[in-house]
C-alpha cells in the first residue's frame, strides 16, 4: 500500500487491487478457501478461509462496479472459480454450511453484495449449475436463527439477493429485520446494536459499519421491491448520524478508539461513503474525500499493512489485546467496507471536488450525544477528539460484568487508546490487577480493582454527565472482559462518576457510597481498606525515551507520548500524591505505554466529593488553564462547582444512591 498517496481515484484504485493481489499465494487450487497465516479463530480454519474469500469478494465486487467490469488483473473470474468450487458438495475446497459454521452467516452477506454488485460480470455469466449451487448455499440463511444483533441484516441481505436472483427467501425473515431495527433505533441518526437487558446499551462502530450499511444496501439490492418509505427512512438516519460521526474523526484520520472489531479499521468509513453513495450525508464532496482519504492514509502509514501486502490483527500494529475471538487472520478484511468509494464512477462529485479541511480542524466542537449518553470535544489546535462515556456500556445491566476496556472507560479519543488485556487464551497477564485508564476504580486489599460494568446513566446536560455503577470484583481475581456464565463477583459500594468536558480537559467528579441496609455508616466513614484510585489518558510512548516521558510530582503526573502528545492528571479535591504506571505490550498504539493515576491518601470516605482534572491535548496543561472547583453538600447530593477560564461555569450534581435498588444482592452470578 502506497505510504504517500495522490489524493485521487486512482489510489484508492491501486489500493485495492494491491489488497485483492496480496491474498492470491493463500488461496486454495480453486480459490474457495484463502487461507492467510495466523493464528486461527475460535470458529476453526475452515470458517476463516471462507471469512478470506468472502470479504476480499466484497472488495473485489466493489472495485468492479466503480470500473463498469473493466478488469485487467481478472478479478471477476478468479473469485468466479471460487464461487464454483466453494458450493460444489463434492469439492475439497466446499465452504461450510450454516449448520457447521455460524460465522458462514456473516460471510454469506459479503457474497451476496458481491455478487449483487458483479451482476453482469460474475452472476450472469456464471453457468446454471452454479448459480443454482449458490442460491442452494444462501438460502440455507431461509428461517435460520441469526442473534438479535446486526447479523438480523446477514439474513435480510442474504435473501434480498437470493429473491431478485430466482432463490429462497421469506417474507417473515425480511419483515423481522427491519422491525427489530426500528426497535434498536436510539434516536438522532444511532442504532443500540440490538438490546442489552431490553436497553439501548450497544453503541459502538457496528453502529456506522453494518446498522447503516445493510439497510441501505437491502433497498438498493430489492429496488422497486423495497417497502414504500423504507429507503427514504434509512436515508434520513444516516444524513443525521453522518452530522455527528464527522466529529469523531482526529486530524490524524483516526476513528475513535473504542468498541469491539476494532481490527476493521477503516471500515469506519463504511457510513461516511454510504451516505455519498445514497445521497444521505450532510457533508460536502470535499469534506467526504477528505475524510476518507484521511483515514485510510492514518493506517496505511501506521502497520496495518505488513510487508507482504497483508492487513495485519491489530489496530496501527499487530495486537492481540483488541482481539475478540471470532478474529481470525481474515477478520480485517471487513475493512473492504472502508472503500465502498469506489462503487462511484470517476466523473462523481467526491472524486472531482477539492479535499477540504475536516470538521475538527476548522473550529473546536463540544456537544453532549443524547442516545450513546457521550460529551464530545474537538479542538481544532491539536485534532484531538475525546468522547467522555456515561451512557452505553454493551452489557446487560441485570448482572455485573468484568470491564471491557473498549466499553467500560470513562473516556475515549482519536489519540490514544486505552490499556487493554492481553487475550486469555496467551496465558500471558495483562498490564495491571484491574482497569487503569480513564477509570474511577475502589483497589481492595490484595491491590485489585474494581470493574464498572454496567453503569447507569444518571444524567446528561450541555458538557456534564453522570454515571453510577456497583464495585465488583471477579473472584477468583482474573481481569476478563470476556466473562460467562458461572463468573461470580464480589460487590462493593456504589460509585457515583460526574464529567464536565470542556476543550482538552475533563473535571471528573466521584463520590462513593455504601449500598443501603449493608453497612450502618454516615457521611465521611471510610470504606474498609479500599483507596480510591482515579486513572488519566494512557499514551504509546517512546520506549527509548520513556524514562524521561513521566513525570509526577504531589498531586500532579503527566506523561508525554509519542508524536507529542500529553497527558496529565492533576489532585484537585480530596485525593493524594500522583504516580505514572507504565505499560508493557498494553496498548495497540505503543510496545510502552504509561498512565498518570492518583488516589486517596487512605480508604476512600463515604459521600465525599473527590475531583481530578484529567488532560489530553497536543500540549500540556498550565496552571493557568484550571478551572477553579469548589464543593458543596445539597441536602444528600454533592455539588461540584466548575468555574473555567473565560468565565463559562458547569455544575456537577452528585446525587445520593439512598434507595437505589440493590439489583444483585450481596453476591453476583454472570
Amino acid at each position: 500500500m502506497n505510504r504517500n498517496p495522490a489524493q485521487d481515484r486512482a489510489h484508492w484504485e491501486r489500493t485495492a487491487d494491491e489488497l485483492l493481489l496480496a491474498v492470491r499465494p493463500y488461496a486454495s487450487d480453486r480459490h474457495a478457501l484463502v487461507r492467510l497465516p495466523g493464528v486461527a479463530s475460535a470458529n476453526g480454519a475452515w470458517s476463516d478461509g471462507l471469512e478470506g474469500f468472502a470479504r476480499t469478494f466484497l472488495l473485489a465486487g466493489f472495485r468492479l462496479r466503480g470500473a463498469d467490469g473493466a478488469d485487467p488483473h481478472g478479478f471477476a473470474e478468479w473469485y468466479a472459480r471460487g464461487l464454483a468450487a466453494g458450493t460444489d458438495p463434492d469439492s475439497a475446497e466446499r465452504w461450510p454450511t450454516f449448520a457447521e459454521s455460524n460465522q458462514a452467516k456473516v460471510e454469506a452477506a459479503s457474497v451476496a453484495l458481491a455478487l449483487h454488485e458483479t451482476r453482469p460480470w460474475i452472476w450472469d455469466r456464471l453457468t446454471d449449475g452454479v448459480r443454482q449451487r449458490v442460491l442452494d448455499w444462501l438460502g440455507l440463511m431461509v428461517s435460520a436463527g441469526m442473534p438479535d444483533n446486526n447479523w438480523i441484516w446477514f439474513q435480510g441481505v442474504t435473501e434480498a439477493f437470493a429473491r431478485t436472483a430466482g432463490g429462497s427467501w421469506l417474507q417473515d425473515d425480511l419483515d423481522r429485520t427491519i422491525a427489530l431495527t426500528d426497535a434498536w433505533y436510539a434516536g438522532d441518526g444511532w442504532y443500540s446494536d440490538g438490546l442489552s437487558g431490553g436497553e439501548h446499551r450497544n453503541f459502538d462502530h457496528y453502529n456506522g459499519w453494518a446498522m447503516h450499511l445493510y439497510p441501505l444496501w437491502f433497498c438498493r439490492i430489492l429496488g422497486d421491491a423495497a417497502p414504500a418509505g423504507l429507503l427514504d427512512r434509512y436515508r434520513a438516519r444516516l444524513r443525521r448520524f453522518l452530522a455527528d460521526q464527522r466529529l469523531l474523526v482526529g486530524a490524524n484520520g483516526s476513528p475513535l478508539i473504542q468498541g469491539r472489531s476494532l481490527t476493521y479499521r477503516f471500515a469506519a468509513l463504511a457510513p461516511v461513503w454510504t451516505g455519498a453513495v445514497f445521497d444521505a450525508t450532510p457533508l460536502a464532496p470535499g469534506e467526504t474525500r477528505a475524510l476518507a482519504s484521511r483515514m485510510l492514509d492514518h493506517f496505511a502509514g501506521h502497520g496495518a499493512v505488513d510487508r507482504d501486502g497483508l492487513l495485519t490483527l491489530g489496530w496501527h500494529r499487530p495486537f492481540r489485546g483488541l482481539l475478540q475471538t471470532y478474529s481470525g487472520p481474515a477478520s480485517p478484511y471487513w475493512a473492504s467496507k472502508g472503500l465502498i468509494g469506489l462503487v462511484l464512477p470517476p466523473t462523481h462529485p467526491v472524486w472531482t471536488a477539492q479535499a477540504t479541511t475536516l470538521a475538527v480542524e476548522r473550529e473546536d466542537e463540544a456537544r453532549a450525544l443524547a442516545a450513546p449518553g457521550w460529551l464530545v470535544s474537538a479542538t481544532a489546535s491539536d485534532g484531538v477528539v475525546r468522547v467522555v462515556d456515561h451512557g452505553g456500556d454493551h452489557t446487560d445491566p441485570a448482572r455485573p460484568h468484568s470491564d471491557d476496556p473498549c466499553y467500560a472507560r470513562i473516556a475515549y479519543s482519536t489519540h490514544a487508546a486505552p490499556e487493554m488485556p492481553v487475550d486469555p487464551t496467551s496465558g500471558a497477564a495483562g498490564p495491571a490487577p484491574g482497569p487503569l485508564d480513564n477509570a474511577a476504580v475502589l483497589v481492595d486489599e490484595r491491590g485489585r480493582a474494581s470493574h464498572r460494568r454496567p453503569a447507569t446513566r444518571i444524567s446528561l446536560d450541555g458538557a456534564t454527565a453522570v454515571s453510577r455503577s456497583r464495585a465488583h470484583w471477579p473472584e477468583d481475581g482474573a481481569w476478563n472482559p470476556f466473562d460467562g456464565p458461572g463468573t461470580r463477583y464480589a460487590l462493593g459500594p456504589w460509585i457515583t462518576v460526574g464529567s464536565a468536558l470542556r476543550g482538552s480537559v475533563e473535571i471528573r467528579a466521584v463520590r462513593v457510597d455504601p449500598v443501603a441496609g449493608e453497612v450502618a455508616t454516615a457521611p465521611g466513614d471510610s470504606a474498609p481498606l479500599t483507596p480510591l484510585r482515579i486513572g488519566g489518558w494512557a499514551l504509546a510512548v517512546d520506549d527509548r525515551e520513556s524514562a524521561q516521558a513521566c513525570a509526577a510530582s504531589g498531586g500532579r503526573a503527566e506523561v508525554r507520548g509519542a508524536g507529542g502528545l500529553r497527558s496529565v492528571l492533576i489532585a484537585l479535591h480530596g485525593l493524594g500524591d500522583a504516580e505514572v504506571v507504565r505499560g508493557r505490550d498494553a496498548n495497540p498504539l505503543g510496545a510502552a505505554s504509561a498512565t498518570p493515576v492518583v488516589r486517596t491518601p487512605g480508604p476512600v470516605a463515604y459521600a465525599t466529593p473527590y475531583v481530578a482534572a484529567v488532560h489530553l491535548g497536543g500540549a500540556g496543561l498550565p496552571a493557568d488553564d484550571l478551572p477553579a472547583v469548589t464543593t458543596r453538600a445539597e441536602a444528600t447530593a454533592l455539588v461540584v462547582e466548575v468555574a473555567w477560564p473565560g468565565g463559562v461555569r458547569d455544575t456537577i450534581r452528585l446525587p445520593s444512591p439512598a434507595g437505589v435498588a440493590d439489583p444483585w444482592g450481596r453476591l453476583g452470578r454472570s
